[in-house]
């Protein structure tokens, strides 16, 4: 398991806040999720919808002939440590090839102390997020895509 360098960035930035300032930098990184591209826009029939979490949150994929996989969350705007989370796996996942999306460790959020300023509800729903990402992904490396 490794983290890849521009992940390790946002936990160390997560890391070095003070308490106080966690849950603010996390709802900072919610404005980082921006609108799905049209052609998942009004079709969440293409997304994956994660339960686990509180509130109506979806994802889905797209990986290149080079391997570099495109991220794309859906949640509200009153969802914002959700969406916070979402913008943490932008930041820090983006753009990266799948192996090495699936080499990162299933509890790295465990690292950015994020148990100190929300629920165990919201954390399961942040893992599950996780999860089901790295679950398609070894669908798709695994048929090939």
């Amino acid at each position: 398991m490794s983290i890849p360098n521009q992940l390790q960035r946002v936990i160390e930035e997560f890391e070095a806040a003070p308490g106080s300032l966690r849950l603010p930098l996390l709802l900072e990184y919610s404005e980082k999720v921006p609108p799905l591209p049209e052609h998942l826009a009004d079709n969440h029939d293409e997304m994956e919808q994660v339960h686990e979490c509180q509130t109506p949150f979806f994802l889905a994929e797209e990986i290149d002939d080079g391997g570099r996989v495109t991220l794309y969350f859906d949640a509200p705007p009153e969802a914002p440590t959700t969406r916070g989370f979402a913008g943490v796996l932008l930041e820090g996942l983006n753009g990266l090839r799948a192996e090495e999306i699936l080499a990162v460790p299933d509890d790295f959020y465990t690292r950015m102390k994020l148990h100190e300023v929300i629920s165990p509800l919201r954390l399961r729903g942040i893992g599950a997020i996780l999860f089901r990402l790295k679950r398609r992904l070894r669908e798709r490396v695994g048929a090939g895509a």
